[in-house]
């Protein structure tokens, strides 16, 4: 076990976007050392569902630092002009990028922060008091699997989240029952498929289905898409609504009782887990231009009901035992391959559960954090556990919103320094939460 003598004023659990962003504006402020690890390789958001054509939700200012800094050397106006693309992004004229290129963004500033260390897995925190107070992190390095001990006065996690599998999908083989979060490695397996369905509504699913949608017709799969919603329902996309995503909104929010917190936040899915506008159009462009001079398009899409279980068949493929609520009938659908298009939960690491009692635990067995995300101890200490994940009972519905995500590294930067760096705004939008 190797013990780090430095002690430093942050370290950092994951390099997502969130901590990455976090990193890149700590990049340029002297008085703050820190840390951030990651257990995999490099940076890689989302790889499985990079698919060619897809573009990010929001503009491409929510980037790592404009909305903070608009003059910062990690700006992705930057990056483009970097690899020399500003008259091709110019010509494009958009204000949203391809997924792919996000992605390559995110690596391109990875690389050049230090402060970022890839095949680092935490493995355990604690906290102690000895001559001072500080947090005691082990990582494993996956270079040489050797252990390593850092000291910091303060934590910031950033550990995402990971892909949720319903229960009755767990046991069939992952081969042909898979996660839309894995859709890429498995998509040469579906061209070979005789049929595929995909099961849930959001983005993902939309996305993964329209991809098939593309191809359906060179490889001669039969192609399905059932939702437990009432229809395939587009994402709230008016600027009006938009302002939800605002500091203003989070503000709001945070000061509800959590009873009324939960309640609202469970009416607010069409914020961020609809279909995009323009994911539904190309859908439906396709679905009327294959149905020319044809009546059977091979292709099924099923509303209002639930999938209960996934059997595999004798004769090979799966069979889906599926629930009609509204009709409150059974009836059952073959089909050789499943996709799982269903969402993500916050992911929390064993090591977490070393701090329970250092943590405070709302009745529900989450985090309780304080207005300005920092995770709420049981004893009085000068170190802070600051927290991107998981917030969403406390901070509301754009906890997970890349744009609102520099607000909060902007509140978390001026907290750990004591100072304001960055200015923080009392009015943002045009209409009002409060009164």
């Amino acid at each position: 076990m190797e013990q780090q003598e430095k002690i430093y004023d942050l370290i950092g659990v994951g390099v997502g976007p969130f901590n990455l962003s976090l990193a890149a504006l700590l990049d340029e402020i002297d008085e703050v050392e820190s840390l951030f690890f990651e257990q995999k390789e490099a940076f890689d958001w989302h790889p499985g569902m990079l698919i060619e054509g897809t573009k990010m939700q929001v503009p491409f200012i929510a980037d790592l630092v404009t909305m903070a800094d608009p003059t910062n050397k990690y700006s992705f106006l930057n990056y483009i002009s970097k690899n020399e693309r500003m008259y091709q992004f110019y010509f494009l004229q958009r204000l949203d990028i391809p997924r792919r290129e996000y992605n390559d963004y995110c690596q391109w500033v990875a690389r050049q922060l230090d402060s970022c260390r890839f095949q680092r897995r935490v493995t355990n925190i604690r906290h102690y008091k000895d001559n001072e107070e500080l947090f005691e992190v082990e990582v494993t390095n996956g270079e040489n699997e050797k252990t390593e001990v850092y000291r910091t006065k303060n934590l910031v996690m950033g550990t995402g989240s990971v892909p949720v599998m319903p229960r009755s999908f767990q046991d069939a083989s992952s081969e042909d029952v898979f996660h839309t979060a894995d859709f890429l490695p498995n998509q040469d397996r579906c061209r070979k498929a005789n049929s595929i369905t995909v099961v849930g509504s959001g983005q993902s699913a939309a996305e993964t289905f329209r991809e098939l949608l593309k191809e359906q017709r060179d490889c001669g799969y039969r192609l399905d898409w059932i939702t437990r919603s009432a229809s395939f329902e587009s994402m709230e996309e008016s600027k009006l609504s938009l302002e939800h995503f605002s500091p203003d909104y989070v503000n709001y929010f945070y000061q509800l009782p959590q009873k009324q917190k939960d309640e609202i936040f469970a009416n607010q899915g069409l914020y961020y887990k609809g279909i995009s506008n323009h994911t539904i159009n190309d859908i439906y462009n396709l679905l009327y231009e294959y149905s020319v001079g044809r009546k059977d398009l091979n292709v099924g899409l099923q509303v209002l009901s639930e999938v209960k279980d996934v059997r595999p068949k004798a004769d090979g493929g799966y069979e889906l035992e599926c629930y009609h609520y509204q009709k409150k009938e059974m009836f059952t659908h073959q089909t050789d391959l499943v996709i799982a298009a269903t969402g993500y939960k916050p992911f929390v690491p064993d090591f977490v559960h070393h701090l329970e009692d250092f943590l405070e635990w709302d009745e529900e067995g989450r985090y309780k954090v304080t207005a300005d995300y920092r995770l709420v101890t049981t004893e009085e200490t000068a170190n802070e556990i600051y927290v991107h994940s998981g917030i969403s009972h406390t901070h509301g519905v754009g906890s997970t919103n890349l744009g609102l995500s520099i607000h909060r590294n902007k509140v978390i930067i001026n907290h750990l320094v004591g100072r304001e760096v960055f200015p923080m705004n009392e009015k943002n939008i045009f209409q009002s939460f409060t009164v």
